[in-house]
């Protein structure tokens, strides 16, 4: 597998100092199991983290905070929520097996040719994140965005502006980009999205469909 686009070294340096929100790693990471070289990046900015804290001047615990510590550690834990069975999915190839863990909502039909699957986090995050599959030739319309979206190709490849993204490849998108993916012939697309704010359908159509189709 040859990956071409990869998050900013920023963003990784983000996701290795845990400033992202739950959805946004979710997108790092399942990029990282593709990745060899952004798995280096982070695993360096991790070692510079912690040499950091090594060297950090020491700072005074709150009065009772030992005590405190050690009461929730003796403590017996609350009793688990009953948890509701799992919806079965199939989880698509390429998918990292902590997301294969994540509970699914049910496919959808958002245009002629594509669907997405919501993926439901276990706590709450700013950013949505679900699975997009297009079949193959299928052209998206021209859209641009009002926050941040992140995503990771599974399997398959699309074109636009940006260039080809295939298994692997990491594309980066927000409110000073307008795109219009067009999907490869032949097999389907499969890819895990991660998006703040809402997207903005461009041309007459958009501006149609634009109250009917949220992502």
């Amino acid at each position: 597998m040859t990956i071409a686009h990869h998050p900013e070294e920023d963003l990784l340096a983000a996701f290795a100092a845990g400033a992202l929100d739950l959805g946004q790693r979710v997108a790092i990471a399942t990029h990282l199991a593709a990745c060899p070289s952004c798995r280096d990046f982070v695993r360096a900015m991790e070692r510079v983290g912690g040499a950091l804290i090594d060297e950090a001047a020491p700072a005074a615990l709150a009065e009772g905070a030992l005590d405190r510590t050690l009461a929730r550690i003796a403590a017996e834990p609350p009793p688990a929520p009953p948890r509701a069975p799992r919806a079965p999915h199939d989880a698509p190839d390429g998918l990292p097996r902590f997301v294969r863990a994540y509970d699914f909502g049910p496919w959808r039909r958002v245009a002629p040719g594509v669907t997405t699957q919501p993926i439901l986090l276990p706590e709450p995050s700013p950013t949505r994140v679900f699975l997009l599959k297009a079949r193959g030739g299928a052209k998206l319309i021209e859209h641009a965005h009002t926050g941040v979206e992140m995503t990771c190709v599974l399997s398959g490849a699309f074109r636009h502006q940006g260039g080809r993204y295939g298994p692997g490849d990491f594309d980066f998108g927000d409110d000073g980009v307008h795109h219009e993916p067009h999907i490869e012939a032949g097999a389907e697309c499969v890819s895990l999205v991660a998006i703040q704010g809402e997207l903005r359908w461009q041309g007459i159509i958009g501006r149609l469909i634009q109250p009917f189709v949220r992502l």
